[in-house]
């Protein structure tokens, strides 16, 4: 038996990135009614704003889904008592302490499992008492880690140290990928880049053509001294590395990034001046499909390259 789809309870061992200004109810119950693990992104969203996607998914699907929460994000107090009120089956908890709350949510009944970039911080959150840990490489879209660990080392080197349920995050977007994360020793996968281009994602059109259009180099990871991130090389990103070259403080970095840059990007569309989060993994989507679509082209692909490789004995 799989250890995802045994802990989650759910048909494929897929979870889907609860992704900032993209991951709302539509997109969560469409991949929960489609076999995977539906994720609302709380990161985006005020208490009240929270609990209406947490409503009209439980109204849309009778599947489990989860909702991702970065934890240095204010009020924190109000958003965890949102998930315990709701009864939230799962949560994803990243950007912060996960023993700060997870012996909360557990105690509610929540499953929780915690993103990490590094061996050191799977380790602390395996001591916090997570149920599963989620480990992202750096070819990731978003905040990222620092130490530009990639997924294909990453995984391996955690899956080594702890006995926990692991998840593959960063650079996967099809069967094979997946198969691969799978081989190195990952229980299931992660997927944001590939859901963000889909009819359900609460992205703006103009930042889902961004993503089909994409080539190999168009992301960057950036801003490494303030919150790493990985995005688009765009007009606000050339601005971005202007000031690095001139020797910019990180104040004045940060004064200039601003507050609303992901959302204006990614939600509302402006492709210059925006926050454009994605991985590396986009100049491999060429198209905008539902979610069910990209769930199924997954699994036969992942079932084709398998059955393939059986063959292929050494």
């Amino acid at each position: 038996m799989n250890k995802i789809i045994d802990l989650f309870k759910i048909k494929y061992p897929i979870i889907q990135g609860g992704m900032v200004w993209v991951s709302g109810w539509k997109l969560a119950s469409a991949v929960s009614n489609s076999g995977g693990l539906g994720i609302i992104g709380a990161g985006s969203m005020h208490p009240d704003v929270l609990t209406e996607h947490i409503l009209k998914c439980k109204k849309a699907t009778s599947k489990p889904f989860g909702v991702n929460v970065p934890l240095l994000y204010p009020q924190m107090d109000k958003i965890i008592k949102i998930l315990i009120d709701q009864k939230i089956p799962i949560v994803i908890t990243s950007a912060g302490n996960p023993s700060t709350w997870t012996n909360k949510l557990k105690d509610s009944g929540s499953i929780v499992v915690h993103v990490v970039s590094s061996v050191k911080f799977a380790i602390k959150a395996e001591k916090a008492g997570v149920d599963a840990i989620i480990a992202e490489g750096f070819e990731a879209g978003g905040h990222n880690g620092r130490e530009e660990t990639t997924t294909m080392v990453l995984v391996p080197l955690i899956s080594e140290v702890i006995s926990l349920p692991l998840i593959a995050a960063g650079g996967i977007a099809s069967g094979a990928s997946m198969l691969a994360a799978m081989s190195l020793g990952a229980d299931g996968v992660q997927i944001g880049s590939r859901f963000v281009a889909s009819h359900e994602a609460s992205s703006h059109i103009n930042f889902k053509n961004i993503v089909t259009s994409a080539e190999e180099g168009s992301t960057i990871l950036t801003l490494k001294d303030l919150t790493p991130v990985r995005l688009v090389k765009n007009k606000f990103y050339e601005e971005i590395k202007k000031l690095y070259l001139v020797g910019a403080s990180s104040q004045e970095i940060s004064d200039y990034l601003g507050k609303g840059r992901a959302k204006k990007g990614m939600f509302e569309g402006d492709l210059e001046q925006g926050e454009l989060e994605i991985g590396q993994v986009s100049s491999q989507i060429k198209k905008i499909k539902y979610a069910k679509e990209i769930i199924s082209d997954i699994v036969k692909e992942y079932n084709r390259v398998l059955d393939i490789l059986s063959k292929q004995k050494i």
